[in-house]
């Protein structure tokens, strides 16, 4: 793991190896990072969060698995008001992050979300529901645009599992990596 400048909360942090954090990252809950993830300056991931292998996190994204309480008489948690008892009353939503996902600069991840392997969130996005592997979404709230690819070469991809190969499995299929599959119907052709 590399980390660079003044993280703060790595305790809180599973990694599960060739992990990059860089300055400013702040972390609180219980966090799961999956091998090889790269995280951006001044990320921020709260709560109960869990983000799979080769994902990679643009700038000043923004995990929160937890809110305020909506349903009380206020939503005021801080140790001000009755020594912070209050606190007690915030909800923890998980969120899930695959394999593979591309998270945008200035991204926004709320509680109670899954985003699926190979997903993109656009830059300035706020996703605030579950992501199918394979889409592209933009926007606020977070809209899918589109697939990256056909069913059958998403079919292809997660059966291949490639984030689960060791060094030389990945070495063997690397020529896939290099491929364009835009316009084809299978990772083989």
């Amino acid at each position: 793991m590399t980390i660079s400048g003044y993280p703060r909360g790595l305790k809180n942090v599973s990694f599960e190896g060739k992990n990059l954090v860089p300055d400013r990252c702040n972390f609180s809950g219980t966090i799961k990072i999956g091998y090889a993830t790269t995280l951006g300056y001044n990320n921020f991931i709260h709560g109960d969060v869990t983000i799979g292998k080769y994902c990679q996190l643009g700038a000043d994204v923004a995990i929160h698995s937890t809110n305020h309480p909506v349903t009380y008489l206020t939503t005021y948690i801080n140790k001000n008001l009755f020594e912070g008892e209050l606190a007690q009353l915030k909800e923890i939503k998980k969120i899930t992050i695959g394999h593979d996902v591309w998270i945008g600069h200035n991204a926004i991840i709320l509680g109670s979300v899954t985003i699926g392997n190979g997903a993109i969130i656009a830059g300035g996005s706020v996703v605030t529901k579950d992501v199918a592997p394979y889409t592209v979404v933009a926007g606020v709230p977070a809209k899918a645009l589109k697939r990256r690819f056909s069913e059958n070469i998403i079919s292809e991809i997660e059966a291949l599992q490639w984030w689960k190969m060791n060094d030389e499995e990945l070495n063997k299929t690397k020529p896939l990596f290099f491929k364009n599959f835009e316009n084809k119907q299978s990772i083989y052709e």
